[in-house]
């Protein structure tokens, strides 16, 4: 069994499938979930979106779980579902501007590095793509949510 981040959850066993992806996935994962100009927030913010528009349920409950950790309340989880309003809301609309034009339009890229930085708005694209493939191994092969997440998930819905 892998140990470290590659043995701890249920995604990253269905990873280990594949070894060599697996150790190149883990210096961008690290920059992703540890290094990203965005902070953990908006990050969460970013991945919750895009779990939701992917379907993800894997995504949905295991970020759910971490924003929660972050002190992000349910009602904001929620909002991030629908169109929420001021940042959340700019966030989502590029989110959901990468899955459904594949780029951010001028106007809204202007806005997002006005509000968050150049530096954030890269990551964000990033974080993206990042969760988006992450999503696809997940959904193609049926990863199961982890216990503990599924647990909580269960004593505390949304």
């Amino acid at each position: 069994m892998k140990t470290g981040f590659a043995g701890a959850l249920n995604v990253y066993r269905t990873m280990a499938h594949h070894p060599a992806l697996l150790k190149a996935w883990a210096p961008l994962r690290q920059h992703i979930v540890n290094g990203s100009a965005l902070g953990p927030v908006r990050s969460e913010l970013v991945i919750l979106r895009a779990a939701h528009r992917m379907g993800s349920a894997y995504e949905w409950a295991h970020h759910v779980s971490r924003a929660r950790t972050l002190g992000i309340s349910d009602a904001r989880i929620q909002a991030v579902r629908g169109m929420a309003s001021g940042e959340d809301g700019l966030i989502a609309r590029a989110v959901d501007a990468l899955f459904d034009g594949f780029r951010l339009p001028a106007d809204l890229e202007n806005a997002l590095s006005a509000a968050i930085g150049r530096q954030a708005v890269f990551d964000l694209i990033a974080t993206v793509g990042f969760y988006s493939t992450l999503g696809f191994v997940l959904m193609t092969y049926d990863t199961p949510i982890d216990d503990a997440v599924a647990n909580e998930m269960a004593e505390r819905p949304l």
